[in-house]
């Protein structure tokens, strides 16, 4: 299932963003908020926001956010690197 979100011209607008850098934005921040809450996986969260391990890793420490890593999140990564060779 896919979700298209609209975004009012005038918010995007009022964002202090150049105008090629909004999306790869709104993807990182989109991916970096479920993972704070808990909602994501480092794997799926970093996958979203088009980051490899160590510039997600980046981001989290410039946004103060936690790193939780656990059984699932490691069972994960060691799913994807495996579907990924």
């Amino acid at each position: 299932m896919a979700i298209t979100l609209t975004i009012p011209d005038d918010v995007i607008q009022s964002w202090k963003l150049p105008q090629q850098r909004i999306e790869t934005e709104l993807r990182q921040e989109m991916a970096f908020a479920p993972y704070q809450r808990g909602l994501a996986s480092m794997g799926v969260a970093r996958r979203y926001a088009e980051l490899d391990k160590w510039a997600f890793l980046d981001g989290l420490t410039k946004r103060g956010i936690a790193r939780h890593y656990g059984e699932d999140e490691l069972s994960e990564d060691i799913a994807y690197a495996r579907d990924s060779q």
